[in-house]
């Protein structure tokens, strides 16, 4: 039976130049491959050991990546190895087969979501009447599914996050601060949702996860087995489950650990 390997990617696999955590001496960093480029700038890396590591995996396993991009920020990443057949985008909102939408699943993620939760024009407009213009950058819908900002992390009160949070529980939603965004997402909009589709289709008896951020915790107690790096929301709050390995590495070294581990439990190492 295949081996399903889901994987968040922004700062669990891939990582902005911010994000890298090189606290090595210069002489000693490892060397980076960019994977994504973004008007005509790079991006996103990940070391090249875990280049060759990741492309070992999509032979070995049934590799779908799996994030909070929308479909167009998805498909700017070039990953190493063989494309994956499936990938989940949209926090599980969209379900990629092939690079194509399957219509059928984003159906039913729409339908649940008209069920069981408030309206995304409820949050929005939420959001755009209590986030100071001080610390907001942006305002961003994505996929018609949620909601994020963009700010400015040294501005923003801390007890905003928490108050929007309680606010989106009593409305279906969850609030993620992830570096300088704060998304609000839909409770049933989940990663694990989708994984679990794509484990049936492909017959995968065992899963594998690894993710950073809050909006990672359900793909990860899903999993049959999963990590975190040491770095994020999730390390944050000591974020701990009888199948949840945390690793210590922090930064770029984390994605190539995290690989490491998907590969072993590949194996049945």
């Amino acid at each position: 039976m295949p081996v399903l390997v889901a994987s968040d990617l922004d700062r669990t696999l891939i990582y902005s130049s911010a994000a890298l955590a090189l606290t090595m001496p210069d002489a000693r960093a490892p060397r980076l491959l960019c994977v994504e480029v973004h008007e005509s700038r790079p991006l996103s890396f990940m070391t090249e050991t875990a280049a060759a590591l990741l492309a070992d995996l999509g032979d070995a396993a049934v590799f779908v990546p799996t994030t909070t991009r929308t479909r167009k920020q998805y498909q700017r990443i070039n990953l190493p190895g063989p494309p994956p057949k499936y990938a989940i985008c949209a926090n599980g909102g969209h379900l990629l087969v092939d690079g194509v939408t399957d219509a059928d699943w984003h159906a039913r993620v729409q339908a649940r979501l008209a069920d069981e939760c408030a309206p995304l024009d409820e949050v929005r407009e939420h959001l755009l009447r209590t986030a100071d213009p001080l610390w907001v950058r942006k305002h961003r819908v994505a996929e018609d599914l949620f909601a994020y900002l963009v700010v400015e992390r040294e501005l923003l009160p801390e007890d905003w996050v928490k108050e929007l949070a309680v606010w989106a529980e009593n409305r279906g939603w969850t609030v993620s601060l992830q570096g300088r965004k704060i998304y609000a997402v839909p409770k049933p909009l989940t990663k694990s949702a989708a994984m679990r589709e794509v484990a049936r289709r492909t017959g995968a008896e065992l899963t594998l996860a690894a993710g950073d951020s809050l909006l990672d915790a359900d793909l990860l107690l899903a999993a049959d087995k999963a990590w975190r790096p040491g770095h994020g929301e999730l390390a944050d709050e000591g974020f701990a489950a009888p199948t949840l390995t945390a690793l210590p590495e922090r930064g770029v070294l984390a994605g190539e650990r995290i690989l490491r581990e998907f590969l072993k439990g590949t194996r049945g190492i």
